[in-house]
Protein backbone atom coordinates (compact mmCIF):
# COMPACT_ATOMS: atom_id res chain seq x y z
CA UNK A 1 0.00 0.00 0.00
CA UNK A 2 1.24 3.24 -0.65
CA UNK A 3 2.13 6.26 2.21
CA UNK A 4 -1.29 8.08 2.36
CA UNK A 5 0.73 10.71 3.91
CA UNK A 6 2.45 11.12 0.28
CA UNK A 7 -0.65 11.17 -1.31
CA UNK A 8 -1.67 14.13 0.49
CA UNK A 9 1.57 15.85 -0.19
CA UNK A 10 0.80 15.38 -3.57
CA UNK A 11 -2.98 16.23 -3.74
CA UNK A 12 -1.53 19.92 -2.09
CA UNK A 13 1.20 20.23 -4.25
CA UNK A 14 -1.39 20.07 -7.16
CA UNK A 15 -4.34 21.99 -5.78
CA UNK A 16 -1.35 25.00 -4.33
CA UNK A 17 0.40 24.55 -8.01
CA UNK A 18 3.65 24.77 -6.04
CA UNK A 19 6.08 23.12 -3.69
CA UNK A 20 6.82 25.92 -1.96
CA UNK A 21 2.62 27.14 -1.28
CA UNK A 22 1.81 23.30 -0.46
CA UNK A 23 5.32 23.02 2.48
CA UNK A 24 3.70 26.43 3.73
CA UNK A 25 0.15 24.98 3.76
CA UNK A 26 1.36 22.18 5.44
CA UNK A 27 3.89 23.59 7.77
CA UNK A 28 6.61 21.39 6.75
CA UNK A 29 9.67 22.51 4.23
CA UNK A 30 10.01 22.34 0.40
CA UNK A 31 12.92 20.14 0.91
CA UNK A 32 10.84 17.79 2.36
CA UNK A 33 7.73 18.40 0.07
CA UNK A 34 9.91 17.63 -3.06
CA UNK A 35 11.16 14.43 -1.62
CA UNK A 36 7.84 13.28 -0.65
CA UNK A 37 6.53 13.64 -4.08
CA UNK A 38 9.51 11.98 -5.46
CA UNK A 39 9.56 9.09 -2.89
CA UNK A 40 5.61 8.79 -4.26
CA UNK A 41 6.84 8.80 -7.80
CA UNK A 42 9.39 6.11 -6.49
CA UNK A 43 6.85 3.83 -4.89
CA UNK A 44 4.42 4.02 -8.39
CA UNK A 45 7.26 3.67 -10.35
CA UNK A 46 5.80 6.51 -12.85
CA UNK A 47 6.23 10.32 -13.03
CA UNK A 48 2.97 12.40 -11.61
CA UNK A 49 4.12 15.85 -12.51
CA UNK A 50 5.92 18.12 -15.55
CA UNK A 51 8.22 20.41 -13.82
CA UNK A 52 9.76 23.29 -15.19
CA UNK A 53 11.39 26.30 -13.25
CA UNK A 54 7.80 28.52 -13.25
CA UNK A 55 5.09 25.71 -14.26
CA UNK A 56 3.68 22.35 -12.82
CA UNK A 57 1.42 19.90 -14.68
CA UNK A 58 0.20 16.62 -14.51
CA UNK A 59 1.17 13.76 -16.81
CA UNK A 60 -1.33 11.43 -17.72
CA UNK A 61 -1.08 8.82 -14.93
CA UNK A 62 -0.75 12.50 -12.52
CA UNK A 63 -3.93 13.47 -13.26
CA UNK A 64 -5.61 10.20 -12.75
CA UNK A 65 -3.72 9.22 -9.73
CA UNK A 66 -4.47 13.09 -8.19
CA UNK A 67 -8.12 11.97 -7.99
CA UNK A 68 -8.02 9.54 -5.63
CA UNK A 69 -5.26 11.82 -3.46
CA UNK A 70 -7.59 14.65 -3.04
CA UNK A 71 -10.42 12.36 -1.78
CA UNK A 72 -8.12 10.81 0.88
CA UNK A 73 -7.06 14.37 1.12
CA UNK A 74 -10.48 15.48 2.01
CA UNK A 75 -11.52 12.78 4.20
CA UNK A 76 -8.24 13.08 5.95
CA UNK A 77 -9.32 16.75 6.99
CA UNK A 78 -12.60 16.43 7.66
CA UNK A 79 -11.70 13.24 10.32
CA UNK A 80 -9.30 16.38 11.53
CA UNK A 81 -12.37 18.79 12.22
CA UNK A 82 -14.51 15.85 13.62
CA UNK A 83 -11.77 15.19 16.26
CA UNK A 84 -11.19 19.01 16.68
CA UNK A 85 -15.04 19.36 17.54
CA UNK A 86 -15.29 16.91 19.82
CA UNK A 87 -12.16 17.95 22.08
CA UNK A 88 -12.15 21.70 21.20
CA UNK A 89 -13.88 25.17 21.24
CA UNK A 90 -15.22 26.40 18.32
CA UNK A 91 -12.12 28.68 16.87
CA UNK A 92 -10.91 29.95 13.95
CA UNK A 93 -12.53 32.87 11.09
CA UNK A 94 -16.26 31.98 10.59
CA UNK A 95 -17.16 33.23 7.36
CA UNK A 96 -20.46 34.43 6.51
CA UNK A 97 -22.55 35.69 3.65
CA UNK A 98 -26.25 37.25 4.21
CA UNK A 99 -28.80 38.90 2.89
CA UNK A 100 -28.97 42.48 3.03
CA UNK A 101 -32.52 43.20 5.13
CA UNK A 102 -32.62 40.35 7.02
CA UNK A 103 -28.89 40.10 7.37
CA UNK A 104 -29.00 43.89 8.88
CA UNK A 105 -32.01 43.43 10.75
CA UNK A 106 -31.42 39.95 12.59
CA UNK A 107 -27.96 38.10 11.68
CA UNK A 108 -25.66 41.46 12.64
CA UNK A 109 -27.80 42.73 16.40
CA UNK A 110 -27.12 38.47 16.86
CA UNK A 111 -23.37 38.82 16.43
CA UNK A 112 -21.98 40.33 19.73
CA UNK A 113 -24.07 37.64 21.88
CA UNK A 114 -22.62 34.62 19.72
CA UNK A 115 -19.06 36.39 19.95
CA UNK A 116 -19.42 36.65 23.92
CA UNK A 117 -20.62 32.72 23.89
CA UNK A 118 -17.31 31.62 21.95
CA UNK A 119 -14.55 34.10 21.96
CA UNK A 120 -12.02 31.48 19.99
CA UNK A 121 -14.04 32.36 17.23
CA UNK A 122 -13.73 35.57 14.70
CA UNK A 123 -16.65 36.13 11.88
CA UNK A 124 -15.94 37.62 8.62
CA UNK A 125 -19.43 38.59 7.41
CA UNK A 126 -20.81 39.86 3.77
CA UNK A 127 -23.93 41.71 3.44
CA UNK A 128 -25.23 40.75 -0.41
CA UNK A 129 -28.14 39.54 -2.07
CA UNK A 130 -26.05 38.54 -4.97
CA UNK A 131 -26.03 34.63 -5.32
CA UNK A 132 -22.42 33.36 -3.32
CA UNK A 133 -20.49 30.35 -4.39
CA UNK A 134 -19.67 28.77 -1.55
CA UNK A 135 -17.02 26.44 -3.11
CA UNK A 136 -15.11 29.67 -4.93
CA UNK A 137 -15.66 31.97 -2.38
CA UNK A 138 -15.36 30.14 0.63
CA UNK A 139 -17.86 31.07 2.78
CA UNK A 140 -18.82 28.67 5.41
CA UNK A 141 -22.17 29.41 5.42
CA UNK A 142 -24.91 31.32 3.49
CA UNK A 143 -28.18 33.08 5.78
CA UNK A 144 -30.74 33.69 2.73
CA UNK A 145 -34.40 33.88 2.18
CA UNK A 146 -35.59 31.47 -0.98
CA UNK A 147 -38.06 29.45 -2.23
CA UNK A 148 -35.54 27.61 -4.93
CA UNK A 149 -33.21 25.48 -2.98
CA UNK A 150 -29.81 25.32 -4.35
CA UNK A 151 -29.78 21.39 -4.69
CA UNK A 152 -25.51 21.43 -4.24
CA UNK A 153 -26.17 22.85 -1.22
CA UNK A 154 -27.34 21.42 2.23
CA UNK A 155 -30.36 23.83 3.88
CA UNK A 156 -31.74 24.18 7.29
CA UNK A 157 -34.52 25.80 8.02
CA UNK A 158 -34.24 28.83 10.43
CA UNK A 159 -38.19 30.68 10.39
CA UNK A 160 -40.43 31.28 8.44
CA UNK A 161 -41.18 34.11 6.40
CA UNK A 162 -45.15 35.62 6.67
CA UNK A 163 -46.05 38.63 4.64
CA UNK A 164 -48.39 40.65 5.82
CA UNK A 165 -50.54 43.25 4.21
CA UNK A 166 -50.31 46.61 6.09
CA UNK A 167 -51.30 50.30 6.80
CA UNK A 168 -51.38 52.58 9.82
CA UNK A 169 -54.40 52.91 11.73
CA UNK A 170 -55.21 56.35 10.65
CA UNK A 171 -54.74 55.05 7.03
CA UNK A 172 -57.35 52.55 7.48
CA UNK A 173 -59.42 55.35 9.31
CA UNK A 174 -59.78 57.46 6.43
CA UNK A 175 -60.31 54.62 3.63
CA UNK A 176 -61.96 51.59 5.38
CA UNK A 177 -60.45 48.31 5.95
CA UNK A 178 -60.74 45.59 3.63
CA UNK A 179 -63.13 42.38 4.48
CA UNK A 180 -62.30 40.44 1.52
CA UNK A 181 -59.02 40.59 -1.04
CA UNK A 182 -61.67 42.46 -3.71
CA UNK A 183 -62.08 44.91 -1.89
CA UNK A 184 -58.44 46.23 -2.70
CA UNK A 185 -59.32 47.95 -5.72
CA UNK A 186 -61.19 50.58 -4.00
CA UNK A 187 -57.76 51.04 -2.13
CA UNK A 188 -53.96 52.50 -2.91
CA UNK A 189 -51.76 49.47 -2.84
CA UNK A 190 -48.31 49.92 -3.04
CA UNK A 191 -46.37 47.27 -4.87
CA UNK A 192 -43.21 45.47 -3.86
CA UNK A 193 -41.81 45.16 -7.64
CA UNK A 194 -40.01 41.36 -7.16
CA UNK A 195 -42.95 40.25 -5.87
CA UNK A 196 -44.56 38.74 -8.81
CA UNK A 197 -46.35 39.82 -11.82
CA UNK A 198 -47.20 43.92 -11.82
CA UNK A 199 -50.19 44.84 -10.04
CA UNK A 200 -51.27 41.17 -9.23
CA UNK A 201 -51.50 40.46 -5.83
CA UNK A 202 -52.01 36.73 -4.85
CA UNK A 203 -54.15 34.80 -1.93
CA UNK A 204 -54.82 32.07 -0.74
CA UNK A 205 -58.05 31.92 1.62
CA UNK A 206 -60.99 29.76 3.00
CA UNK A 207 -62.34 29.92 -0.82
CA UNK A 208 -58.89 28.91 -2.21
CA UNK A 209 -56.61 30.63 -4.53
CA UNK A 210 -57.67 34.60 -5.21
CA UNK A 211 -55.62 37.13 -7.74
CA UNK A 212 -57.04 40.27 -7.09
CA UNK A 213 -55.62 43.56 -9.84
CA UNK A 214 -54.39 46.27 -7.88
CA UNK A 215 -53.35 49.83 -8.99
CA UNK A 216 -51.53 52.60 -6.45
CA UNK A 217 -49.16 55.26 -6.86
CA UNK A 218 -45.91 53.44 -5.89
CA UNK A 219 -43.99 50.36 -6.86
CA UNK A 220 -40.35 50.32 -5.39
CA UNK A 221 -37.72 47.79 -5.46
CA UNK A 222 -36.82 47.41 -1.91
CA UNK A 223 -39.22 46.33 1.30
CA UNK A 224 -37.51 48.37 3.97
CA UNK A 225 -37.74 51.42 1.62
CA UNK A 226 -41.90 50.52 1.26
CA UNK A 227 -42.12 50.06 4.65
CA UNK A 228 -41.15 53.67 5.65
CA UNK A 229 -43.67 54.84 2.89
CA UNK A 230 -46.53 52.95 4.18
CA UNK A 231 -45.95 54.38 7.88
CA UNK A 232 -45.85 57.57 6.56
CA UNK A 233 -49.97 56.79 5.74
CA UNK A 234 -49.26 56.98 2.13
CA UNK A 235 -51.15 53.28 1.26
CA UNK A 236 -51.09 49.92 2.29
CA UNK A 237 -48.97 47.00 1.23
CA UNK A 238 -47.90 43.04 1.51
CA UNK A 239 -44.45 43.65 3.44
CA UNK A 240 -42.83 40.77 5.54
CA UNK A 241 -42.55 40.99 9.48
CA UNK A 242 -39.52 40.33 10.03
CA UNK A 243 -39.13 44.50 8.61
CA UNK A 244 -42.31 45.75 10.48
CA UNK A 245 -42.61 43.38 13.44
CA UNK A 246 -41.51 46.37 15.73
CA UNK A 247 -44.14 48.42 14.12
CA UNK A 248 -47.25 45.63 14.12
CA UNK A 249 -46.09 45.39 18.12
CA UNK A 250 -46.61 48.79 18.15
CA UNK A 251 -49.84 49.41 16.94
CA UNK A 252 -47.96 51.94 14.24
CA UNK A 253 -49.40 49.12 11.59
CA UNK A 254 -52.42 47.51 11.36
CA UNK A 255 -52.26 44.43 9.56
CA UNK A 256 -55.76 42.71 7.86
CA UNK A 257 -56.56 40.23 5.55
CA UNK A 258 -54.24 37.90 7.32
CA UNK A 259 -56.36 34.46 6.86
CA UNK A 260 -55.16 35.08 3.29
CA UNK A 261 -51.53 35.10 3.53
CA UNK A 262 -50.12 31.70 3.93
CA UNK A 263 -45.94 31.21 4.87
CA UNK A 264 -44.64 31.05 1.32
CA UNK A 265 -40.87 31.37 2.20
CA UNK A 266 -38.36 30.56 4.89
CA UNK A 267 -34.90 31.84 6.27
CA UNK A 268 -32.36 28.76 5.53
CA UNK A 269 -28.89 28.49 6.49
CA UNK A 270 -27.05 26.84 3.19
CA UNK A 271 -23.88 25.55 3.37
CA UNK A 272 -21.87 22.64 1.37
CA UNK A 273 -22.65 18.98 2.48
CA UNK A 274 -20.13 17.41 4.47
CA UNK A 275 -19.74 14.25 6.28
CA UNK A 276 -18.60 16.30 9.83
CA UNK A 277 -20.15 19.86 9.45
CA UNK A 278 -17.08 22.15 11.15
CA UNK A 279 -18.08 22.88 14.66
CA UNK A 280 -17.92 26.95 13.94
CA UNK A 281 -20.71 26.25 11.65
CA UNK A 282 -22.54 24.23 13.24
CA UNK A 283 -22.81 26.19 16.85
CA UNK A 284 -23.52 29.66 14.89
CA UNK A 285 -26.27 27.66 12.95
CA UNK A 286 -27.96 26.28 16.20
CA UNK A 287 -27.21 29.59 17.77
CA UNK A 288 -29.61 31.10 14.97
CA UNK A 289 -32.42 28.63 15.32
CA UNK A 290 -32.32 28.78 19.13
CA UNK A 291 -32.32 32.82 19.10
CA UNK A 292 -35.58 32.49 16.63
CA UNK A 293 -36.85 30.11 17.66
CA UNK A 294 -40.79 28.14 16.54
CA UNK A 295 -42.55 31.25 16.68
CA UNK A 296 -39.75 34.13 15.87
CA UNK A 297 -39.75 37.22 18.16
CA UNK A 298 -40.73 39.79 15.49
CA UNK A 299 -44.25 37.63 14.84
CA UNK A 300 -44.69 37.56 18.67
CA UNK A 301 -48.06 39.71 19.41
Amino acid sequence: MYDLNLMIIFANVVSEQSFSAAARKMGMTKSSVSKGVAKLELALGASLLNRSTRHLSLTEIGTSFYDYCTRISNEAEEAHQMIESLNAQPRGVLKVAASVAFGTLHIAPAIGEFMHRYPQLKIDMTITDRAVDLTEEGYDVVISITKDLPQSLVARKLAPIRRKLCATPTYFENHGVPAIPQDLVNHNCLDYIHSGDKGLWRFNGPEGAVTVNVSGRLRINDDEALSQVVLGGFGLALLPTFIIGKDLQAKRLKSVLSEYLPIEQHVYAMFMPKRNLPLKTRVFIDYLSERFGAEPYWDKE
